[in-house]
């Protein structure tokens, strides 16, 4: 997936409260930037890294730039937390996703379940529905990437709700979407949260797929990479 808003590269200096990240340009000026990620980061926020800005280059919105990117060691990962699902959703509509092709109706953000909204809803010709999660993670063990990066109740519900939607008849798909391409496998991070772990070992007995796939980050594009093989 394209991403078409103007790129600028600086230094990562800290984050705070929360959605906040100061970088310094490599021009030497530093600037406040919206950091649209809620989780911990863990591994990606060291003084001195690389980071990559998105510019609005709209003077109206109060923080005019969004963190994009974040370099660890040499490899660029993905922090943006609004761009996963349209990517995915958009590998999907060009076919070359091949475990979510071949659907005749595809739909984003559907409300499903106890108040909850589905990322990417399929629809089969013959009226077949496959429930798509898509999950975000940046961090990483070694070669292996591993979600939740901190505790995450709303995490757990998802998972639940997939399970119940495999119960009533239908396909459902957890999908991790890996921000990086430095990693050759997938598995729950256990030593975050165990109960999430647990749950997303038993969504997988029932029936619940796992797919996890790394992701190459640039700065003017996001693409999938390869799938990765999932231990559980």
């Amino acid at each position: 997936m394209r991403i078409t808003q103007h790129g600028l590269e600086g230094r990562f200096l800290r984050r705070y409260k929360r959605f906040f990240v100061d970088v310094e340009l490599d021009d030497g000026s530093v600037v406040v930037a919206h950091c649209a990620n809620t989780g911990s980061l863990l591994g990606c926020l060291e003084a001195g890294n690389r980071a990559l800005l998105r510019d609005s280059q709209n003077p109206e919105r109060k923080l005019r730039h969004t963190l994009q990117a974040l370099q660890v060691g040499s490899t660029w990962v993905n922090v943006d937390t609004s761009l996963p699902n349209a990517v995915v959703f958009d590998a999907i509509e060009r076919e070359t996703l091949p475990e979510l092709a071949g659907y005749a109706q595809r739909q984003r953000e559907v409300k499903y379940g106890s108040n909850s909204r589905i990322d990417v809803l399929l629809t089969s010709a013959s009226g077949e529905r496959c429930f798509v999660e898509v999950k975000n993670t940046t961090y990483a063990i070694g070669d292996c990437a591993a979600f939740p990066d901190a505790p995450t109740e709303r995490g757990l519900k998802h998972l639940e709700e997939l399970a119940r939607e495999v119960r009533a008849g239908n396909r459902a798909v957890q999908f991790y979407f890996v921000s990086r391409n430095d990693v050759a496998r997938f598995r729950p991070a256990d030593e975050i949260d165990p109960e999430y772990a647990r749950a997303l070992r038993e969504a997988a007995r029932v029936g619940v797929e796992v797919l996890a796939y790394s992701v190459d980050v640039r700065a003017d594009s996001l693409e999938l990479a390869r799938r990765l093989p999932i231990a559980l």
